[in-house]
């Protein structure tokens, strides 16, 4: 076996420090964690989630969503998927091999979009989606815990058929506030700024992140709105006159366009 030049040693060098990033960022791994539940008479999540997403807070993904603690990050995290399934090494797994007929090997799938921990936990699941971490009909065992040992790892959005849009949030008050949330973000990237260009001074103005997922400006520019969207902390994407001149409070526009 030969040895490492000087110049070979820098060159593999180089190329560990431009994979890592994407080592990194892809979560293959599982991590292990807590969850509990909140119930809700129908059993979907709470439509008034720290995201802000409203209604459409509590139907996305068939009402298997999640409020989480520190994956919350500021509201970055919202509209992140995981799927979450049973500890293999933690308590339940003993519960699981006494009574490996009520716990379901696949879990679930769940969207954030809320901030909320009980008893030390990272996720605060819909009743729907505390549901499919058992086998079905056998939910009951589970519920009576109250609180699980399970393992987690981020994972891409899926939303076939749609692509991502722009929401012009209710609260917002035209012509004079405007607040904007992104929705059906798929993929596993985070939008982390959001700016609107002014015409009047030839440059793009950064609005501010409201709460959760809720990006807001007030005074916002007159006629069509060009907005661009910076996607974990590093790509910029523009969309030319997304938002009409004469917007709604409540109206949804569509980028045509999906996140990887």
């Amino acid at each position: 076996m030969g040895f490492l030049t000087l110049g070979n040693y820098i060159n593999l060098l180089c190329v560990i420090i431009i994979l890592l990033p994407s080592l990194c960022y892809c979560q293959d791994y599982y991590v292990s964690s807590r969850a509990t539940y909140y119930g809700s008479p129908d059993c979907y999540g709470t439509p008034s989630g720290a995201c802000g997403y409203k209604e459409y807070g509590s139907t996305i993904n068939g009402g298997e969503v999640t409020g989480v603690s520190k994956l919350f990050k500021n509201g970055t995290g919202c509209g992140a998927c995981y799927q979450a399934s049973i500890a293999e090494n933690h308590q339940l797994i003993n519960v699981r091999c006494k009574y490996s007929q009520h716990c379901s090997e696949d879990g679930t799938k769940v969207v954030v979009t809320d901030h909320g921990e009980g008893d030390n936990t990272d996720f605060v699941l819909s009743a729907r989606a505390y549901n499919k971490l058992a086998l079905p009909g056998q939910a009951e065992i589970l519920f009576s815990y109250g609180v699980v040992d399970i393992e987690y790892k981020r994972i891409s959005c899926q939303y076939p058929g749609y692509s991502l849009m722009f929401k012009v949030h209710e609260h917002s008050r035209f012509p004079q506030y405007l607040a904007l949330i992104p929705i059906y973000q798929a993929g596993v990237t985070e939008i982390t700024a959001v700016e609107l260009w002014q015409e009047d001074c030839k440059e793009w103005k950064g609005m501010r992140r409201a709460y959760g997922a809720v990006w807001d400006m007030p005074n916002p520019p007159e006629g069509a709105i060009n907005l661009r969207f910076q996607v974990s902390g590093s790509k910029w994407v523009q969309l030319k006159s997304l938002i009409p001149s004469e917007w709604k409070a409540g109206a949804t526009y569509n980028t045509a366009i999906q996140l990887d």
